[in-house]
Parts: structure tokens; sequence; C-alpha cells
């Protein structure tokens, strides 16, 4: 279920059975992004992890036709609540051109599980009219990545 009408947003949200305990340790393991990420192109962490906090920077290799990297860094941190990254080309002479965009996950407790929203913001891409075509796509990928969060933190759900 997409959340808004911005062409500059997208948002999914899913129930999903676990607490918001378990679904924000995951999501602030770097280590285990591709075991989630629904797009396909998310392929590892690029140097040693650690958890995520505000300010946090992680590499991560990715593939989308060809391999590339990107640097991410925490902007939003509330613990089991929030948290949302931005990804940038780690060839700063790239910059220019990508990167910008915000990978944001809102959970929200509720009686028997937690609410998780996941949200596409491209309000500081480098440039956004060159990638609001992707809204769809992004959408069916988001969604996926929601199911692949239960089948990890609730896989007898």
């Amino acid at each position: 279920m997409t959340s808004t009408d911005s062409p500059d947003l997208a948002s999914v949200e899913r129930f999903i059975p676990a607490p918001a305990e378990a679904i924000f340790d995951l999501l602030a393991d770097p280590s285990r992004h591709q075991e989630i990420d629904g797009s396909g192109t998310v392929k590892g962490p690029s140097e040693g992890s650690q958890r995520l906090a505000l300010g946090s920077k992680f590499g991560m290799s990715m593939k989308a036709g060809l391999s590339y990297s990107m640097v991410n860094t925490v902007v939003e941190f509330e613990e089991n609540r929030r948290i949302a990254w931005q990804p940038r080309p780690s060839l700063s002479f790239m910059r220019w051109l990508a990167g910008g965009r915000i990978w944001r996950y809102e959970l929200e407790p509720q009686e028997g599980g937690t609410l998780v929203r996941e949200t596409w913001d491209i309000t500081q891409e480098a440039h956004p009219r060159a990638v609001r075509g992707m809204r769809s796509k992004v959408i069916d990928s988001m969604t996926k990545t929601l199911e692949r969060i239960e089948q990890v933190v609730a896989p007898s759900a």
C-alpha cells in the first residue's frame, strides 16, 4: 500500500507479527541487508559492518547490470522506531550525477506485532526527475523487502 501522492516519496506498509526490537535489530545490521533486499541489487557490505547509529557510515556493494558501490550515512535514528540512510556513490566525482535518496523505515508497535513503513524519499536526490520513473518498480521492491523482513523475524507466522 502506498501512503503518499508526492512524486518524490513512495511508501509501503506491512503489519509484521514480531516485536519492533527484532525488526529494528535486523535493519540496523548492514551485513543482513542483502538478506532482506527486495530489489536484488544489494550484494553485501563492502567492508566490515557494525550496528548502525545516527551518523554511521557503511559501504554497500551493489549490482544493477553493472557492479558498483555506495557509501550510506545514517541520517535518522530513533532506537526501535525509525532508521534512515542516504546512499551516495563511493566515487566522489559521481556524486553530482546520482545519489541522495533516503531509505527510511518507521516502526509502530501494535498489539501482536509492528506496523513497518518503508519510504523511498528522493527529495534530496541529485536529479530527482531522472529517477521518478522508477517509482512503481521501487514500490514493488519495497513490498518484497517487507515480505522478506517478515520471513526473517517471524518465520512461523
